[in-house]
């Protein structure tokens, strides 16, 4: 959700937008929720592609399919930088790697008067956790002057057994007296964010985007977990060509 920043503009043009570059950079940090887990600020360079039927922005790409008035609905590929090796935490230590996803599927998004909805549902395209994951949400995007805009958001991510079981579960390999086996059960995450960005001139966007999400039972059940949440706060520097 980080880099939604450098599609929201897309998203109130013109019917008819021209394509656009643009290259810049995000830091930021996300608090994963695995116990006494090393987070670490990442810096990575941002892309931004987008005409009136593909658009690639920071981790997705999406390939418009059909769309009307207000409304767009096409395919997905996104990466998630999900998983872990076990050196990342002492708690993890005698697990096998987890992998980051790269995920497949449909997408939608209607532009209402006064709310964006949209939604997606994926799969796992490498195969590694073979599950599911499915997102709905809606934000509104606030023009506060002063080249500034405002858009708080609110999402729900389904996440089914599968997916669960692959990033927050323990197998009985894995499993000791301290990390009890775990096999996890579909859940539901509830996200609320919010995005500032900035006009610094006609070609450059600032962005911060700041995050909590709140964990389903069956992420907070694990054992290898030890919060109730997850934090996110990134600043994104966009240079549209």
């Amino acid at each position: 959700m980080a880099f939604l920043f450098v599609t929201s503009g897309a998203a109130h043009a013109q019917s008819e937008p021209p394509s656009q570059w643009g290259l810049g950079a995000t830091v930021g940090q996300e608090r994963q929720p695995y116990r006494d887990f090393d987070h670490k600020a990442q810096l990575l360079p941002l892309i931004l592609f987008e005409n009136r039927w593909v658009r690639v922005a920071g981790p997705s790409a999406d390939l418009s399919l059909v769309r009307g008035t207000g409304w767009a609905a096409g395919l997905r590929l996104r990466y998630a930088g999900e998983g872990y090796e076990a050196d990342d935490s002492p708690a993890l230590q005698g697990m096998a790697e987890r992998k980051a996803g790269v995920w497949l599927g449909g997408s939608a998004r209607w532009d209402l008067p006064w709310l964006t909805i949209s939604g997606e549902v994926l799969g796992d395209a490498a195969n590694d956790s073979q599950g599911l994951r499915a997102s709905l949400g809606a934000e509104r995007r606030i023009n506060a002057g002063g080249g500034i805009d405002v858009t708080p958001r609110l999402v729900a991510h389904h996440l089914d057994r599968k997916y669960v079981e692959y990033y927050y579960g323990v197998t009985a390999a894995e499993a000791h007296a301290a990390r009890p086996a775990y096999a996890g059960s579909s859940t539901t995450n509830l996200e609320a964010g919010l995005r500032i960005g900035y006009t610094l001139a006609p070609r450059q966007r600032l962005s911060l985007d700041v995050s909590s999400t709140r964990l389903g039972s069956g992420i907070k059940d694990s054992p290898l977990v030890d919060r109730s949440r997850q934090d996110s706060a990134r600043i994104s520097y966009l240079y549209l060509f």
